[in-house]
């Protein structure tokens, strides 16, 4: 059996390429998109609508707390809640697992609390006006940055400023002015959790560095393994030290006290007036280093915010792909999604935490999800310095194959967890690891870098997929492709006809085994439908194999996808159960989820590799349109889900909307390249909304130009030959 394929032509004629009637240009040129100011571009007013969110590596910020998008604590004065994640536990507790084997989670995994900075209470700010108080006061205005947050308060006749950063050493500070002077009042206390059971934190007030120091200790509940019992044991920052200080003098206000549950609080207060303040947080296993870092984010905080800024703009001016088209919003949504990716990547640099790597969500479990590294790793693929920034979403997960964490079933079948740490995996194990092989293979062939691939294969593929290749949305004939093609590449000839074996490649064979699933249980026009009748787009993601039969798509569209009455479009597309099914599954979990983006990444992604340009364009705008932008704050938004009554749901900056890039650049753009290969495809699927787009792509440390409008591309700067698709 053939893939499908489609029909490229081009010819050389003064100069151009001209393909099937669209003109594409060759000619040299330095094609590096002009400087623009991401930051704020971005900016976005975020009070009363969304928590505040700053990340630097090991530190982050979450300010105010919404449950789901529902207010419950708003941002205030000071700094609420930092924190400190380096993924040496999963959630608030270290202790090691009891399970045997290779399915021993390790030390550090806890089912419990995972949201663990709810609980932390930092430098709660209050304001003192000519003897008023104003407690905890709530900002007029926040406004979020991919760099820092701005927040404004009004008190009295008082115009309060504020901006938040976390610099590059992670320490966090808030400077503050005021349009004339006032005290604030500081308060907070040691790290202590709704499942602590007790602390043992210590204070002190460091003169000489105008600090305090609170040394962290305590026990809390924990479950390491799946279905075990809650344990006790030590807390995730037990050891550990918290430095606060402040730009004006706090030791004469300095007052501390511990609770009856063995909690340090303390409180000071500093004068603020247009001169400004600045207080900080910094939080490390070396007490000397948590001093230093608060101390220098103070001394230095100009420059280290100037320097925040600086680096958030050149990775989304050098090192993700430039779009623009006719439609800002689209631009934004572009550009948001590309922020909170980068925003979410960690370098730990320790145990099974040894590459840089993104991650998913803040309002969950941080960390990278192996489910969720099925799209990411693609994204990663089309930055500009894939060593940084793709090749360690693959590589992060060889830790767990490599030293045999992983379960393995009767029929051979290996699988490794959902996320891991520095010395701990989840114990809750998949098999999308398989669409891992095709995402590290699309970041060879936009780098042609074999040594990558060795250490993709060694070790890791080889080894996890040597008795059994496991199966996502019927992937499984394109990555036997590819790991024989590995083993070639890799030097290791005596593999390539174990791959060769390990699936049924027959022509006859594949297409058996999509017929055999074509409407299966009685649904017209649907593939893959289970017997409970529980319609999910999971149909639609086969789409995504290049053996997928046409003729199967366009009637499968038509019937499930553009169908309003049964299908997946519901206030938009596409909902993740279709409204066929929607009638007899109503729990609350189905209500939660009623739209989420992987859904909507996968679905979509599949129309336009089978060529359905018309409908997948359409439908991406109208999903990217209504999914990723909020109609009434005017805003890009990234959610965890919406519920079916259109109420957003989950996570608010939530890298699980990271598919939605490659919408764009594999999806709109319809770009495709290999270095080995040296060429450069284009099948252009411009929205009919638009008259033109246009992307500046790096390859091989050059940018290329892609000029799209309805009867024209035009390429210029392309180091590589350029093949247009129609």
């Amino acid at each position: 059996m053939k893939k499908n394929e489609r029909r490229q032509r081009w010819c050389w004629i003064s100069g151009w390429f001209i393909f099937g009637g669209c003109f594409v240009a060759a000619m040299e040129a330095s094609d590096r998109p002009e400087y623009t100011d991401y930051c704020r571009q971005l900016q976005q007013e975020i009070q009363g609508r969304k928590h505040g969110f700053m990340a630097g590596n090991k530190s982050y910020y979450v300010g105010g707390f919404h449950a789901s998008w529902r207010l419950i604590e708003d941002e205030t004065i000071g700094l609420t809640h930092p924190f400190h994640h380096d993924l040496r536990s999963r959630g608030t507790g270290i202790l090691e697992s009891k399970l045997p084997g290779k399915e021993h989670t390790g030390i550090g995994n806890d089912y419990l609390g995972w949201e663990f900075y709810k609980d932390t209470r930092v430098l709660y700010g209050s304001v003192i006006i000519d003897g008023k108080s104003f407690h905890h006061p709530k900002p007029t205005s926040m406004r979020w940055r991919p760099d820092k947050m701005i927040c404004v308060y009004e008190l009295d006749g008082v115009v309060i400023r504020e901006e938040k950063f976390i610099a590059t050493n992670d320490a966090v500070a808030s400077v503050i002015t005021a349009s004339r002077p006032v005290t604030l009042r500081f308060s907070g206390h040691s790290f202590y959790h709704r499942n602590s059971v007790s602390s043992s934190a210590a204070i002190r007030l460091d003169t000489d560095n105008n600090a305090i120091l609170v040394s962290e200790g305590g026990t809390v509940k924990c479950r390491t393994d799946p279905g075990g019992d809650e344990r006790v044991g030590p807390c995730v920052y037990a050891g550990m030290t918290t430095v606060l200080s402040a730009s004006r003098d706090l030791s004469e206000s300095a007052v501390h006290h511990r609770d009856g549950r063995g909690v340090q609080i303390y409180s000071f207060s500093v004068p603020c007036d247009r001169e400004g303040t600045s207080v900080s947080w910094a939080m490390h296993d070396e007490p000397d280093v948590a001093v230093k870092a608060a101390r220098d984010i103070l001394l230095n905080h100009k420059v280290r915010l100037a320097e925040k800024t600086t680096e958030m703009n050149r990775q989304l001016n050098e090192e993700v792909p430039w779009f623009r088209c006719p439609d800002q919003k689209f631009v934004d949504i572009y550009y948001y999604l590309w922020a909170i990716y980068l925003m979410y990547y960690i370098d730990v640099n320790q145990g099974w935490e040894s590459e840089n790597h993104t991650q998913t969500a803040v309002n969950n479990f941080l960390g990278i999800h192996r489910y969720d590294s099925t799209f990411q790793i693609k994204v990663g693929a089309w930055t500009k310095n894939k060593s940084r920034y793709a090749y360690g979403n693959v590589l992060t997960w060889k830790h767990l194959t490599k030293n045999g964490h992983y379960r393995e079933l009767a029929d051979g079948l290996r699988m490794i967890s959902d996320n891991k740490g520095i010395g701990w995996h989840s114990g809750a194990y998949g098999a999308e690891t398989c669409e891992h092989v095709l995402g590290a293979w699309q970041i060879y062939l936009h780098t042609g870098d074999v040594e990558f691939l060795r250490e993709c294969y060694e070790d890791h593929f080889a080894k996890l997929f040597k008795k059994r290749i496991s199966v996502f949305a019927m992937n499984q004939f394109e990555v036997a492709e590819v790991l024989e093609k590995m083993a070639r590449l890799t030097g290791h000839p005596d593999d390539v006809q174990h791959w060769q074996k390990a699936v049924n490649r027959e022509s006859a064979h594949i297409r058996l085994m999509f017929d055999q699933r074509w409407e299966v249980n009685g649904v017209p026009h649907y593939f893959a439908a289970p017997k409970n009748g529980m319609l999910m787009t999971n149909g639609f993601w086969a789409m995504r194999s290049p053996y997928f039969p046409r003729e199967y798509a366009q009637p499968m569209i038509e019937a499930w996808a553009l169908d309003k009455e049964k299908g997946f479009f519901g206030d938009f597309f596409p909902l993740a159960m279709s409204k066929q099914a929607m009638k007899k599954f109503a729990t609350d979990v189905d209500h939660s989820f009623g739209y989420t983006p992987d859904t909507a990444y996968f679905t979509l992604d599949g129309m336009f590799r089978q060529g359905a340009l018309k409908e997948a364009t359409e439908l991406s705008l109208n999903h990217l349109g209504n999914y990723n932008f909020h109609s009434q704050w005017k805003i890009p938004v990234a959610p965890e889900a919406y519920k079916r009554d259109l109420s957003l749901f989950g996570d608010q900056f939530s890298n699980f909307n990271a598919g939605k890039i490659l919408l764009y650049l594999e999806g709109f753009a319809g770009l495709k390249y290999s270095i080995p290969d040296q060429r450069l495809t284009v099948r252009p699927a411009l929205p009919r909304a638009w008259d033109w787009m246009e992307i500046r792509l790096p390859i091989a440390d050059r940018w290329t130009k892609i000029r799209y409008s309805p009867n024209k591309v035009e390429v210029t700067g392309c180091p590589i030959q350029v093949v247009v698709e129609q």
